[in-house]
């Protein structure tokens, strides 16, 4: 697979996202094809990539039951007042042991049978290297419903933002298969149409994650963001990827890209920075991600291309009015069930 670069860039883009040299318009493809694009626009370097290792292998739990995986999911976490520092000071934190080691790999069993489905392959030890996304699962299968809309999670979010009420945004199944290479620098208010800083995205790892897996990894403190504010995007090549990495190094910004423990979850603002290094091992990096949003917030008044297909997650819902369809049910309080 040949390293991004600027022609394999703007091969990926289709209609005026490929004739326009802006994003200020739609995105004209579906979700997949905006990671096969934005995966494209990280600098792996000119270095001889290593061979890909071996990962630890899963560790053996019990089977847990689904009724025992949903009460875990519905009971609030010792959350303390110095995480709600930390990620206030330093826009993420990483909080152990939020699932059980039994939960964490009942998740990654669900995941990996509906990534396998979507994309008709099995991804430990597949060739492909890409960046496989699934969205929306909630709606089509309980448990997973259960991961998405969880109490316990949703009120992490609620507390790390110190905000009364959240509502989903979207889910996000993840898999950085083996070989895939580097997620570009980015924060999330690129991403998300919403018009309010009140967003957190809670990154659920389904396995443990070591170094050479690549785990997500955080620049810090928060306000980081500002040194690369004035860095003009660019959706043809590398070159936003590389100019950040360029002034985060001058500037000699701290980066904490250690390792997950089975059951540990991140918390990040979307205006925290964070990369993600490749996948050198033969073993799908799978994660659960879930972005939540105050209360309240409306959609920007301009989305762009680098929203990908936002209507598909605040349906009948035009830029201006409140973000609160049908698919953004409040995960907390808990008030309803969310049927859909």
């Amino acid at each position: 697979m040949p390293e991004p670069n600027e022609r394999s860039a703007h091969s990926k883009l289709v209609g005026a996202n490929a004739l326009r040299g802006d994003v200020n318009q739609p995105w004209e493809q579906d979700n997949q094809a905006w990671w096969d694009w934005y995966l494209t626009l990280a600098d792996n370097g000119d270095a001889p990539r290593t061979p890909l290792r071996d990962a630890t292998p899963l560790p053996s739990v019990e089977p847990i039951s689904d009724e025992a995986i949903v009460e875990q999911l519905r009971t609030p976490f010792p959350l303390t007042e110095a995480d709600r520092a930390f990620f206030r000071a330093n826009g993420f934190v990483k909080l152990r042991a939020v699932l059980s080691p039994e939960a964490t790999l009942r998740l990654r069993q669900e995941i990996v049978r509906l990534l396998s489905d979507a994309f008709d392959l099995v991804l430990d030890g597949g060739t492909s290297e890409r960046f496989l996304s699934l969205e929306l699962a909630w709606l089509e299968h309980q448990l997973l419903r259960e991961y998405v809309l969880s109490p316990r999670i949703a009120k992490i979010a609620a507390d790390l933002l110190d905000v009364p009420r959240v509502r989903l945004y979207h889910d996000n199944l993840m898999s950085k298969e083996p070989g895939c290479g580097r997620t570009p620098w980015h924060y999330d208010d690129h991403h998300f149409p919403l018009a309010t800083q009140d967003v957190v995205t809670a990154w659920i790892p389904a396995q443990p994650i070591p170094k050479a897996m690549g785990p997500l990894a955080f620049a810090y403190p928060i306000a980081t963001y500002k040194l690369v504010e004035s860095v003009a995007f660019n959706k043809f090549d590398t070159s936003y990827d590389r100019q950040v990495m360029d002034i985060f190094r001058r500037h000699r910004v701290a980066i904490e890209d250690g390792p997950f423990e089975i059951g540990e979850v991140s918390f990040h603002h979307n205006l925290s920075f964070h990369t993600a290094a490749a996948n050198r091992t033969r073993q799908s990096r799978v994660v659960l991600a879930n972005t939540f949003y105050a209360d309240g917030a409306r959609v920007i008044d301009q989305p762009t291309m680098v929203s990908g297909d936002w209507q598909k997650f605040i349906p009948d819902t035009k830029p201006g009015e409140i973000a609160a369809s049908k698919l953004n049910p409040i995960c907390w309080p808990v008030e309803h069930s969310a049927d859909v």
